[in-house]
């Protein structure tokens, strides 16, 4: 090769790394500087103060590579809306599909374990015996969606009536995630009365606003969960809060038809 075209083709490389750098640089400072994230409060969870698993988990997840973490305390169906009209970039804890129109990750960040509380003196109910029983749970949560054979329910917007609910037989069971659900049960004068039976486990994952920010911090989530996972680094953060590790039992993230 002559002296003149090797000139040719080292300068054409040097040139492709520039620009390669520069799309490089360009999709990393395109990555927006903060995320806003909105959830319902839930106790040692995603505490109004910002404590808490969830939180711990997605500070863990965005800050490293430059985006803080902004939260918003919001009723649960609140958080959606806020989302949905782009005042927010994700609400935290969404199953999946739950709303049409948001974004899914493939990795999910933790796993819902469902129960129900009824009185002891009651039987324990099933997947298969659901449908038989007047269930309730809290407003947008939309176990019909998740839950088999379910005719009988009613949505409340507060858990403080649950015990007299149940003790007078206004439904026979209420559902929600273990912890909400034993959080109630303790605060019963008499907690023995009632029973909680395990119903299901769902995945948890943050729904994204359907725009090319919420596409951005999706794509950004599912990278750093990817590498988290490998890595096992957020075994610590479920250890401190004394709460399972979920991708022991489940961990693979779903496919997806999403695209980034």
């Amino acid at each position: 090769m002559s002296g003149c075209r090797l000139w040719v083709v080292l300068l054409c490389l040097l040139a492709g790394g520039v620009a390669g750098n520069v799309v490089q640089a360009r999709e990393e400072t395109s990555l927006p500087g903060q995320v806003h994230l909105a959830s319902e409060e839930w106790t040692d969870y995603t505490g109004a103060d910002g404590h808490g698993l969830a939180w711990d988990l997605m500070r863990e997840i965005f800050e490293p590579k430059g985006v803080k973490v902004l939260i918003s305390t919001e009723p649960y169906v609140r958080a959606i809306g806020l989302v949905q009209r782009g005042d927010a970039d994700a609400w935290v804890a969404a199953y999946r599909n739950e709303v049409a129109g948001a974004l899914y990750p493939r990795w999910h960040f933790d796993v819902d374990h469902l129960y129900a509380l009824g009185l002891a003196s009651n039987p324990r109910p099933t997947l298969e015996t659901l449908g038989v029983y007047r269930l309730a749970w809290m407003r947008g949560y939309k176990y019909q969606d998740y839950l088999p054979n379910i005719r009988h329910y009613n949505e409340i917007a507060r858990r403080d009536g649950v015990l007299s609910m149940l003790v007078h037989g206004h439904a026979d069971y209420y559902i929600d995630a273990l912890s909400e659900v034993s959080e109630v049960q303790d605060h019963a004068a008499h907690p023995e009365m009632f029973q909680r039976s395990h119903l299901l486990d769902l995945p948890l994952y943050l729904g994204f606003a359907n725009n090319a920010r919420g596409r951005s911090l999706m794509a950004l989530y599912d990278q750093r969960m990817e590498e988290l996972v490998k890595s096992g680094e957020l075994r610590a953060i479920f250890k401190h809060w004394k709460q399972p590790y979920p991708f022991d039992a489940m961990p693979l993230p779903v496919p997806t038809n999403q695209t980034y």
